[in-house]
Formats: C-alpha cells, sequence, structure tokens
C-alpha cells in the first residue's frame, strides 16, 4: 500500500500529553493532514517536564508543516541542529519523535513497524522479569512465582542483610517504582555488605532454579571496578545470564579490568543515549550486552545504528524495559526486538492496570516471551480522555549515600 502523497503526510499538529496512570509519562502525539496519528514514549524519570517543555516548547512548532514520511531528515534536523548534541533530555524528545513518525509510516504503509523495518529475525521475544524480595529466602520465593508465571529469565534483586533498603526490592513485588514524592530519598549502601552477601543469593537461586532458568544481577552502577571484578568472579559458578551495570560507564576503560577477571558476561547502557556513549565498550568487546533504549537512544532511527555496530562485535541487544518506559516503547521495543538480528533479550517489568488501561496495546506475554502484534504501526495507542484523569505527580528518585555520609551512586 502506498504510504500516502507528500500533502497526506504533512505534519499539521504535535501536542505533548503528560500523565500519571501510576506513574509518570510523557507522550508525544504526532497528526497529519491525512488524518493518520502517530505517538511516542518520550518519559524521562524524574525529569518528565523537561522533555515535556523541549517538545512543547522548542520541538513541536518546528515539526508543523513537514513530511512524517523523511523520518531521517527529521532525526537529523533535531540533532544536528540543535548544536548542543547528546543528553538524556534531547535524545529522549527526539526519540518521541522518531518513535511516532515510525508509527504514522508503517500505519500509512498498512504494515505493522517490524515488516517496515526489514521482517522479522525471531517469532518472539525472550524477556525476563524481576523477582525481589526482602530477604535472601523471600527472592527465592518470588522467583519461583515469576518460574510460575511461565518466565524462563529471572533478575533477582534482594535485601541486604544490615540494609534498610536495597536497589530492586520494591515494596509491590510486581509493580516497582523506585520514585519518591517531594524530594529524592536519601537510602544508605554499604558495599562490603553487598559483596559479601550477593554470592550466596545466588548459590541459593540456581540450586531452587536448576540449570535451565536465566538469572540476571544489576549492581546499579554500585562497584569500583575492582569491586566488579571481584563480584563477577564469585559470580562465575552460578552462571549468570548477564551483570549488569557494575560500574559506572563515564569511564569506558574500567570495563577493561572487570574484563580481564572475570568471564561472567556483562551488560550495560541503559543510561546511554548515542552511539557514543558506546562504541569504546562495543568496539574494544568489553561488553556482551548493549542496554540502550528506544525513548533514551533518539528513537528506532539511532537504535538501529546502535545495534548494527555491536553487530560487527558479537554483541548483542537487551534493552531496558522497566516500567519508567510507557506502553509505547514497550510496543516499539518489541517490532524492534522481533526485527533486529543480533538480539539478545528484552526487560519485562508489567505495567499497573491503570497504565494499560491509559494506553491499550496489541503485544502479548506467553510461556517466558513478548509477541508483538500484527497492527499497523507499533500496536499501542492512546486514550486522552482518560490520561487526562490521572494528571502529572511530580516524583524523584532516590539518592544513595555510603554509611559515613558521603554520597554515592543510586
Amino acid at each position: 500500500m502506498e504510504e500516502g502523497t507528500a500533502k497526506e503526510r504533512r505534519i499539521t499538529g504535535a501536542r505533548v500529553v503528560a500523565c500519571s496512570p501510576g506513574r509518570n509519562f510523557v507522550t508525544l502525539v504526532i497528526e497529519t493532514a491525512g488524518g493518520v496519528t502517530g505517538i511516542g514514549d518520550a518519559t524521562l524519570n524524574g525529569r518528565e517536564l523537561a522533555v515535556a517543555s523541549y517538545l512543547q516548547d522548542h520541538v513541536c512548532p518546528a515539526l508543523i508543516g513537514c513530511d512524517a514520511g523523511m523520518i531521517e531528515d527529521i532525526w537529523q534536523y533535531l540533532y544536528r541542529g540543535a548544536y548542543w548534541r547528546r543528553g538524556p533530555v534531547t535524545m529522549s524528545a527526539i526519540a518521541g519523535v522518531d518513535t511516532a513518525l515510525w508509527d504514522i509510516k508503517a500505519k500509512m504503509a498498512n504494515m505493522p513497524l517490524y515488516q517496515l523495518l526489514g521482517g522479522r529475525s525471531r517469532d518472539r521475544v525472550l524477556v525476563y522479569g524481576h523477582a525481589n524480595g526482602r530477604d535472601l529466602e523471600h527472592t527465592i520465593e518470588e522467583m519461583q512465582r515469576y518460574r510460575e508465571m511461565g518466565y524462563r529469565a529471572i533478575r533477582l534483586q534482594s535485601g541486604v542483610p544490615g540494609l534498610q533498603t536495597a536497589y530492586g526490592v520494591s515494596k509491590d513485588s510486581l509493580f516497582y517504582e523506585p520514585a519518591s514524592d517531594a524530594l529524592p530519598e536519601e537510602q544508605v549502601w554499604d558495599t562490603a555488605r553487598y559483596l559479601a552477601f550477593a554470592p550466596k543469593l545466588f548459590e541459593r537461586a540456581r540450586e531452587a532454579a536448576g540449570p535451565d532458568i536465566h538469572l540476571l544481577h544489576d549492581v546499579h552502577h554500585r562497584l569500583t571496578p575492582q569491586e566488579a571484578a571481584r563480584l563477577g568472579k564469585a559470580l562465575e559458578p552460578y552462571s549468570l545470564f548477564w551483570m549488569e551495570d557494575p560500574t559506572p560507564a563515564e569511564n569506558q576503560e574500567a570495563f577493561r579490568l572487570i574484563r580481564q577477571h572475570t568471564t561472567t558476561p556483562l551488560a550495560v547502557g541503559e543510561v546511554f543515549n548515542t552511539i557514543h556513549d558506546c562504541r569504546e565498550l562495543i568496539q574494544n568487546q568489553l561488553i556482551d550486552y548493549i542496554r540502550t533504549t528506544v525513548v533514551h537512544a533518539g528513537g528506532v532511527t539511532h537504535l538501529r545504528r546502535i545495534a548494527d555496530l555491536a553487530s560487527l562485535y558479537q554483541v548483542r541487544t537487551g534493552s531496558h524495559g522497566a516500567t519508567d518506559l510507557s506502553p509505547v516503547c514497550m510496543g516499539t521495543a518489541l517490532h524492534f526486538d522481533t526485527w533486529v538480528p543480533n538480539f539478545g533479550i528484552q526487560e519485562y517489568m508489567r505495567h499497573t492496570e491503570e497504565t494499560d488501561a491509559v494506553f491499550p496495546h496489541d503485544y502479548r506475554f506467553e510461556e517466558g516471551a513478548l509477541f508483538c502484534g500484527e497492527s499497523p504501526g507499533h500496536g499501542v495507542s492512546l486514550d486522552e480522555k482518560l490520561a487526562a484523569k490521572y494528571p502529572y505527580d511530580p516524583k524523584q528518585l532516590p539518592v544513595a549515600r555510603l554509611t559515613d555520609g558521603t554520597l554515592w551512586n543510586w
């Protein structure tokens, strides 16, 4: 089917919807003269209104009159034309535009997005869920619950003895939301206690799960390179699928030290925004999985470039998929995952019923995998009337301090 005439593809409207059906989301809606509408996720958790303003005040006016089919040209205009390039606010805004344009293009072609990208590379998308508990045994119980739900890959996060809070452990074990009201919550972190506990957790988990369940773990930037190397070595007997974000990635050379000391696979990149953030890690084969996302890495257009670079070095994708990304991002990511040749795994945290109602979608979970739908576009829509019943609710992510008060990496 034709992708519409230039007149039909002309952008006539662009607006931002910020809503909070359980948590905050920023969605860009783009309308065309031909009546086809596309939506894109532009959520940046804890800094949502910065992106909303970037879009509403600077980007949306520039889109009016553009040809929605000129996705590459519009991407370059927003990236190169801004002068102040890169960064999470800029790239999340660009991603919102890019995702909406791909949605429009696929709808006008009457194709599901994965077909427009080049067709299927697989029938289903392997996903992992988040089992977390207040202590070791509670975490093992949660792991078994996820197995019963059909997951074949499970991330484990547990409370640490002697610490009041720990990353990844939520009050509601199914719907994780670390952001809190008003000012950031301050949490206390103790690396020594964590390093002593983590191997015990995975020894017990592997014993309970057997060899056929993939186990994952997120260190969340908490360790120095040497500490991360030590942890990776200690976890080798338990055959982790990956160890995520073992150390802050600003110093990419730090991963070389970790790599020299452990064969535990390394994953990184959920906070990366461009190919330049991960280029050296990929080219030097210092990681095994790249976790960049549709929404934080400039949309489908730029994520394709990252994946293509990664494929040259046998690095696979493992995109971030926590609930701070709306169903719009998840639906788009699943079409991307269905197409991308060097796919590894997809993170999948379930959204609340309120979120799913605001963002109706055609993807589904079955036997440890997600399946994208066959609707034209990315298969996710926005109920704006319902969204209006959930106004934006300011929240911020926590910060962490060591036991002596030193600010640390949350």
